[in-house]
C-alpha cells in the first residue's frame, strides 16, 4: 500500500543512522517549502562497535538506542509516511543489523530502511542541491562519513555519477589511530589506504569533470573551520590549510591534545583519520578549493519525502517563500525589479557592474525590499534588513545575506556606506547597486496607478543623470519632489544626482 504523499503532512522528519553520528531533523511543510524546526544529533559511533566478524556489539546498540529514545519524543505523534529513517554504512556492514533495527523500530514507531551507498549518494546530492546556490556547471560533492565516503558529480539537481567507497573517519580511526597516538607513519598508512580506495573511481571522476567542489559532512566542516581559525581561509578547505593542519597534528602527537578552534571535543578522536582521507581526496582529484554545504543526507531525505525532484533555483524558491510569509506586494516588487534591472543595463559599463552577481543581488533586493512592512511601517527598511540577515534562507551564503540585507537597509533614507565599505573593493559597487534600487523604487512611488515614461540614465564615477521626457517632471510634481529629496540623500555619499 503506497504511503500518503508527504506533502500532505504539516510536519515531516528525517533520521540518519550514520556510522559516526545519529541525526534527526524535524521540518514544517508550507506551500511546498521546507522549514527546519529542530535538529538533534549524537556521536553514537556505531561503526566503532563492529567486530572482525562484522557483528554489532551490544554496547554500540545500547548507545544508538539511547539516542533514539530522545528522537522518539518528537516522532511518536507523527503519522505513518511523515518520517523516513535511513541507515548507512555501519548497518550495511553489520550482519546482526536486524536485531538493532527491530528494537529501533519499536522505539520510533516508524520503519527503518538500510540504504545502499549509491542511494545514500543520491540523497546527499539532493540535500546539497537544495541548500546551495543553483550555479551553472558541474559540481563534485564529497561526504566523509564514519564508515564510507560518498562522491557525486552532478549538475543543478541531477546527479550524473554516484560512488561510495569503504573508507570513513571512524573505521580508519579504529584501524590506524585506535590508541589516540598520531605519528607521520600512521597518518601515511591512512592516507595511502584512502588513495588505494580512490584509484577505482579516479578515472570516472576526471572523465566527468566539475567546476566546483563541495563538502557535505561534519569532518569537512571541522577541517574548514580549523583552517579558518589559523587564518588560512574563510571556512573553505584548501591545500595550504591541509598541509598546515597535518604539521600541527604531528606536532601535538595525541588526539587528546587537539584543542584547536573549530574542532569540537567529541570530534578529536576521529579528526586525524578524516584529515588523511580528505588530503587523499584533494590529491587524487587535484582539488584547489572545497566549500561546505550544511545540507546533506538528512536534508535530502526530507526533500525526497516531499517529492522535490524538478529543476529550480533554491534561492528563487526561498525568496518566494519569504515574500509570501511577509505579505509582500508582488506586483510592486515585480515593477521595481524590472525597472532596477533596466537601469542596470544602462549604467553597467560606466559603473563596472557587469558581473552576474551584481544583477542577481539587485534582483533579489528589489523582490524583498518591502518585507519589513509586515513588522511596522516606521523604519521598515531596518526591520527588513534584520529579517533578511537573520532568517534561514536556503541557498544563500552568510555573505549573500549580509550584502542583501544592506541593500534592503539602504533602499530608503541613509545609505549605510560605512557598512558597505567593509566589503573592500566591492563596497563601491554595492553602493551603486543601492542607488539603482532606490531609483527604481522612487520611479514607481505611485505603485502602478500611473503610466510611467521611458527614461535615460547616464553615469560616471561620482555622477548619475536621469533624463525624463520634456515637460513630464513639471506635470508630475510628486515625482519631481521625490528626486529632489533623493539628490540631497546621495550628496551624503558623494554622488551627484541630476534629474531633468
Amino acid at each position: 500500500m503506497p504511503h500518503t504523499p508527504a506533502v500532505s503532512f504539516p510536519l515531516i522528519a528525517a533520521i540518519d543512522l550514520g556510522s559516526n553520528s545519529f541525526h534527526m531533523v524535524l521540518a514544517k511543510t508550507d506551500q511546498g517549502e521546507i522549514r527546519i524546526l529542530e535538529r538533534l544529533g549524537d556521536k553514537v559511533q556505531l561503526a566503532a562497535g563492529i567486530d572482525e566478524q562484522r557483528l554489532l556489539s551490544e554496547e554500540a546498540m545500547a548507545r544508538g538506542l539511547d539516542c533514539l529514545r530522545r528522537f522518539a519524543q518528537l516522532t511518536a505523534s507523527l503519522p505513518e509516511g511523515a518520517v523516513r529513517i535511513v541507515g548507512t554504512n555501519a548497518l550495511r556492514e553489520a550482519r546482526n543489523r536486524d536485531a538493532f533495527i527491530r528494537r529501533a523500530e519499536e522505539l520510533l514507531g516508524h520503519p527503518v530502511e538500510v540504504i545502499s551507498g549509491r542511494e545514500e549518494a543520491r540523497l546527499i546530492y539532493l540535500g546539497v542541491s537544495h541548500s546551495i546556490a543553483d550555479t551553472p556547471g558541474k559540481r563534485l560533492v564529497t561526504d566523509i562519513g564514519g564508515g564510507s565516503t560518498e562522491f557525486i558529480i552532478g549538475q543543478r539537481f541531477e546527479p550524473l555519477l554516484r560512488e561510495s567507497l569503504q573508507m570513513g573517519c571512524v573505521s580508519y580511526t579504529q584501524r590506524y589511530f585506535r590508541d589516540g597516538k598520531i605519528t607521520p607513519a600512521r597518518y601515511a598508512q591512512a592516507y595511502t589506504a584512502a588513495r588505494l580506495e580512490l584509484m577505482g573511481i579516479e578515472h570516472a571522476l576526471r572523465r566527468h569533470g566539475w567546476q566546483e567542489a563541495v563538502g557535505a559532512s561534519g569532518t569537512i566542516k571541522a577541517i574548514g573551520l580549523a583552517i579558518q581559525a589559523a587564518g588560512l581561509g574563510s571556512g573553505e578547505v584548501n591545500p595550504d590549510g591541509l598541509a598546515w593542519l597535518k604539521r600541527k597534528i604531528f606536532k601535538l602527537g595525541e588526539v587528546d591534545k587537539l584543542d584547536l578552534d573549530g574542532i569540537k571535543a567529541d570530534r578529536r578522536a576521529i579528526f586525524p583519520a578524516g584529515l588523511a582521507i580528505l588530503e587523499a581526496i584533494f590529491d587524487a582529484c587535484e582539488i584547489a578549493r572545497m566549500s561546505h554545504s550544511e545540507g546533506a543526507l538528512r536534508e535530502g531525505v526530507l526533500y525526497d519525502l516531499l517529492g522535490r525532484h524538478h529543476h529550480e533555483d533554491v534561492r528563487e524558491r526561498t525568496l518566494s517563500a519569504l515574500m509570501e510569509r511577509y505579505h509582500v506586494d508582488l506586483e510592486q516588487a515585480a515593477r521595481v525589479e524590472a525597472k532596477a534591472l533596466a537601469a542596470l543595463d544602462q549604467v553597467a559599463d560606466s559603473w563596472d557592474l557587469g558581473d552576474d552577481w551584481h544583477r542577481e543581488l539587485l534582483s533579489w533586493a528589489a523582490k524583498v525590499h518591502e518585507v519589513g512592512l509586515d513588522i511596522a511601517h516606521y523604519q521598515y527598511h531596518k526591520h527588513g534588513a534584520y529579517l533578511v540577515e537573520h532568517s534561514d534562507l536556503p541557498g544563500f551564503s552568510r555573505l549573500d545575506q549580509q550584502m542583501l540585507a544592506l541593500l534592503v537597509r539602504g533602499h530608503r533614507r541613509n545609505i549605510p556606506r560605512d557598512k558597505l565599505a567593509e566589503f573592500g573593493a566591492e563596497g563601491i559597487k554595492l553602493v551603486r547597486l543601492c542607488v539603482l534600487l532606490r531609483f527604481a523604487i522612487l520611479f514607481h512611488h505611485i505603485r502602478g496607478t500611473q503610466e510611467m515614461p521611458k527614461v535615460r540614465l547616464q553615469a560616471d564615477e561620482q555622477n548619475l543623470g536621469i533624463h525624463f521626457p520634456d515637460g513630464w517632471l513639471e506635470a508630475n510634481p510628486l515625482t519631481q519632489a521625490d528626486f529632489a529629496l533623493e539628490a540631497d540623500w546621495l550628496k551624503r555619499i558623494d554622488i551627484e544626482l541630476s534629474v531633468r
